[in-house]
């Protein structure tokens, strides 16, 4: 009995410090739940620990092939309800993401923010919120933005949030970014939430990466400075 007290006291005292461990983690946080206030304390852990199993750790690299449909022909409705013509992004690589509010990998909003800001003058960032994997984004539009923006900062472009796996459904962007039959080489789909796509300035696919692979890694630097 004398054990068991012991072992529940431990047991009391590091959920409390894991309750203030979350709670300073948040301190500046709005509007969070718990589950996204807990994934966001475990972020990483989490990458520390996708990457030991190698888990979503994917990077694969264009050899030099062109794409058979022009990355600048697409077009998309962003989550303000204007059409974003990529033509308009020539000259610019383009990092496109697929994205969620209630994933472990969530907390990389604050990275892409920092990469955005840091890169924004060669560098155009656009995430595609999806609730693809899991129903780890059910909010709306409005919802999205106002989450993105309160708590990570967020000034790049959102898309209307729609499917980037492959079915009848799948947004165009990614039809594209995950057929080699009109991107000329890739046919990797989203592994999970923040998957990475990168497109050059001259609108040529050139790599995939993985959740797990932080959009500040030293392999997607390396890439936007090609």
């Amino acid at each position: 009995m004398r054990r068991l007290k012991k072992f529940l006291l431990v047991v009391f005292m590091l959920l409390l410090a894991f309750a203030g461990y979350v709670m300073y983690v948040n301190r500046n946080s709005k509007n969070m739940t718990v589950r996204q206030k807990i994934l966001k304390a475990v972020y990483p852990a989490l990458m520390w620990w996708t990457k030991i199993r190698g888990k979503n750790v994917t990077h694969l690299q264009n050899e030099q092939k062109q794409p058979v449909v022009s990355f600048y022909s697409l077009k998309g409705t962003l989550n303000n309800g204007l059409q974003l013509d990529f033509a308009s992004l020539k000259g610019k690589k383009v990092m496109l993401v697929n994205t969620a509010s209630n994933c472990g990998y969530t907390d990389q909003y604050e990275a892409l923010q920092k990469l955005y800001e840091e890169h924004k003058d060669k560098l155009i960032i656009i995430g595609f919120p999806a609730n693809d994997f899991k129903e780890q984004e059910k909010g709306t539009d409005e919802e999205i933005a106002q989450f993105c923006k309160v708590n990570f900062g967020v000034t790049f472009p959102l898309m209307k949030k729609g499917t980037v796996i492959k079915g009848p459904e799948q947004n165009e962007v990614f039809q594209w970014l995950t057929d080699s039959a009109k991107n000329g080489w890739c046919n990797k789909k989203p592994s999970w939430n923040f998957s990475k796509y990168l497109v050059n300035e001259n609108g040529i696919l050139t790599h995939y990466f993985g959740s797990s692979i932080s959009p500040v890694s030293k392999e997607v630097l390396s890439a936007i400075k090609e």
